[in-house]
């Protein structure tokens, strides 16, 4: 429906007042967000977090991760190169940009639009100018301005989250990686003492004193580690480029040094009675579904108020006429008005969209929900998991291990002593190397674990769990023994 009317000089000027002074009420941050990364992100890890966007940024970033690069690395280390040079990361810092440009944009008022109009024929002249400016959009410019805000704070915090899923995936890798390379370093050793045997084994032949069963049995164990160690070689090698890839390094910087052991397990485990309320206080993707659910609740009360409004223009109108009567005289007429246009609801009654906002509101109050269950149970779980890892690991080391030492030696005495023949040497060879696989192996379930739980409290997990179970080269060195 349009109607016209008079001259309404003040009500124009007023309407296109508000819009310039609303137009100058928004503004990019300084550092484009990237203070709730440095406070959910970085604090939490005690590391550094850096959006790269100029040559000094990135003269900087190269600097530290030289540096870092310069010596063995520590799982600190290696997460602190990853924040600072993983692209992935950075294109998550873009992305918070362009949802502050957004922002800001959905918080500036409508432009708005001049149109002109020239008519001429028979004499005369029309012109008429038209400003308009839409309404219903100034109206709702607060609202929609509150939840673009809420839109760029939960962007906010995914990008912190991005922050703590990148190093957890770093500190994984790196330990993934160590424990890879240890068993390697562990099965050469065993592989040269086997050759060794072997040698032995067939001088013994030639000689006669070594029959053709005992000889087999010395060959079959030498080439039996021989494939255990190929393939532990290729874990090693798998494991530490992925660790290249978190890290975001190629070239000459691949040739990283890393320590010739897994860090000591603590003496103690770290107590957490309280993990499901650190959990449910700290997890930001749960943080991030209740703004979704806040974003969502505003907005479905915007599209309930606008329901039967969807169009709302007015338009500022200046016509100027200039007519040639038969005496050659310029007749110059003057109308000045406004026009406002807006949508009768006939058909749709906005019924549709309340009930897709509705509905909208509702599954995100569902998702929180089943997110806040979800989170308890993972932190329950994890802090499980690490007490579980930690009494294994702690195991291996104060009781196996010690004890396949002193079978491994009494079984050497009484070989050399010959109260035991070839096949039981060779048998209590396999067993070492599968428990020192499988405490190796412990060490680095319980250093993920580890992992696992803070990524549990603070988000970031990813989907680590897979770090509790048996690596190849201890699956290999088990059924080895068997």
């Amino acid at each position: 429906m349009k109607a016209c009317m008079g001259s309404a000089r003040s009500l124009r000027i007023g309407v296109l007042a508000s819009l310039l002074a609303l137009g100058g009420c928004a503004s990019f941050s300084p550092d484009r967000g990237m203070s709730a990364v440095e406070e959910f992100g970085g604090a939490p890890l005690g590391k550094e977090v850096l959006a790269i966007r100029s040559e000094e940024d990135a003269a900087a970033a190269r600097a530290t991760v030289d540096r870092l690069l310069a010596r063995r690395l520590s799982a600190d280390d290696a997460v602190q190169i990853a924040l600072l040079n993983n692209r992935e990361l950075q294109a998550a810092y873009n992305e918070l940009g362009i949802s502050e440009a957004q922002m800001v944009q959905a918080s500036l008022p409508p432009n708005p639009t001049f149109t002109i109009e020239r008519i001429a024929g028979a004499g005369s002249l029309e012109i008429e100018a038209r400003i308009i400016g839409s309404i219903l959009s100034l109206l709702t410019l607060p609202t929609k301005a509150k939840i673009a805000a809420d839109r760029f704070r939960q962007a906010q915090l995914k990008a912190a989250e991005t922050t703590l899923r990148v190093a957890t995936e770093a500190r994984r890798d790196y330990y993934r990686a160590i424990s890879a390379g240890v068993i390697a370093g562990f099965l050469v050793q065993s592989q040269s003492a086997a050759q060794a045997a072997t040698e032995l084994s067939k001088e013994l032949g030639e000689a006669g004193t070594m029959n053709k069963l005992d000889q087999a049995r010395n060959l079959v164990f030498f080439a039996e580690l021989t494939a255990q160690l190929a393939q532990a070689r290729q874990l090693a090698s798998t494991e530490r480029e992925r660790l290249t890839r978190v890290m975001g390094l190629w070239g000459a910087e691949t040739a990283f040094k890393l320590p010739t052991s897994l860090p000591r397990v603590p003496a103690r485990p770290n107590a957490q009675p309280d993990v499901e309320r650190a959990a449910v206080a700290r997890r930001l993707d749960l943080q991030i579904a209740r703004m979704e659910v806040q974003a969502l609740s505003t907005s479905f009360d915007l599209t309930n108020a606008t329901r039967f409004v969807s169009v709302l223009d007015l338009s500022g109108i200046k016509k100027r006429v200039k007519v040639t009567n038969e005496e050659g005289v310029v007749e110059v007429e003057k109308e000045r008005g406004i026009e406002i246009e807006l949508q009768i609801p006939i058909f749709d009654l906005g019924t549709s969209k309340v009930r897709q906002a509705e509905e909208s509101y509702m599954q995100a109050v569902n998702r929180l929900a089943a997110k806040a269950v979800n989170v308890r149970s993972e932190a329950r779980d994890a802090y499980r998991t690490y007490r579980a890892a930690y009494d294994i690991a702690r195991h291996y080391q104060r009781e196996v291990l010690p004890l396949r030492k002193i079978i491994s030696d009494e079984t050497l005495l009484r070989y050399n002593a010959m109260q035991v023949d070839v096949f039981t040497l060779l048998t209590e060879a396999r067993s070492r190397i599968a428990a020192t696989t499988a405490a190796i192996e412990a060490e680095r379930a319980f250093w993920i674990a580890a992992t696992n739980l803070g990524a549990a409290i603070l988000g970031g997990g990813g989907g680590g769990g897979e770090g509790e179970s048996k690596g190849p080269a201890m699956a290999a060195a088990e059924g080895a023994g068997h």
